[in-house]
């Protein structure tokens, strides 16, 4: 097998280098947030020149990024069979933001989608106050995210507080269609209150007692 292509040396005489390779404690490579944003970057390039090359060996190799999809979605969810056995371990697996986003892909993810809203509101509320805004999750109704959404300033301060929030509940939760900001005194959404608080059922892999 061919050894991987090396990463570019840092410039001599800098400091850590953002996205640089680190070694993890079994003392395999590993890659930091920058460079896993990168290479998804990339890969979300490739597929699209790829669809825009139509023909058999497209499709081939479309297939085969297919099947791959699929193949490490059952591994993921055999993984959270059994860790679903020890209470707390799924959650922590998925706190991590590059194992969430995978679990979400693959419909694994043990928090409900409300749940993960409401933290992704929380997460960017920081940022908009930062910038004389604020945001509250309204409710989730057929699959869009509603949210009361105030700015201060002008218009183009008011559209890129809301791409921050559309960001934020698409990385959280790519399921649901979209984010709706409604006006202020409008009518709250009702969520239940298990969707908030209750979890996918797990199940026992099979062999196991």
């Amino acid at each position: 097998m061919a050894e991987p292509a090396a990463e570019p040396a840092a410039e001599s005489g800098a400091g850590p280098t953002v996205g640089a390779v680190a070694e993890g404690a079994d003392g395999r490579t590993r890659l930091d947030d920058a460079r896993i944003v990168g290479r998804l970057e990339r890969l979300e390039e490739v597929l699209s020149r790829l669809e825009q090359v139509p023909g058999p060996t497209t499709e081939t190799a479309l297939d085969a990024v297919t099947l791959l999809v699929e193949v490490y979605g059952e591994a993921l969810a055999r993984v959270m069979d059994r860790l679903a056995l020890q209470p707390g371990l799924a959650g922590e697996l998925a706190g991590d933001e590059l194992v969430g986003h995978l679990l979400v892909l693959h419909g694994l993810h043990p928090a409900p989608v409300a749940e993960r809203v409401a933290r992704a509101i929380d997460g960017v509320r920081p940022y908009l106050r930062s910038h004389g805004g604020d945001v509250q999750l309204v409710g989730i109704e057929d699959g869009v995210a509603r949210v009361r959404l105030s700015a201060r300033g002008c218009g183009s301060s008011t559209a890129l507080l809301r791409e921050a929030v559309d960001a934020a509940v698409a990385a959280a939760a790519p399921e649901l269609s979209g984010v709706e900001p409604v006006r202020a005194g409008g009518p709250a959404a009702f969520i239940p209150a298990e969707a908030l608080l209750s979890r996918p059922v797990p199940h026992a892999p099979e062999g196991v007692a």
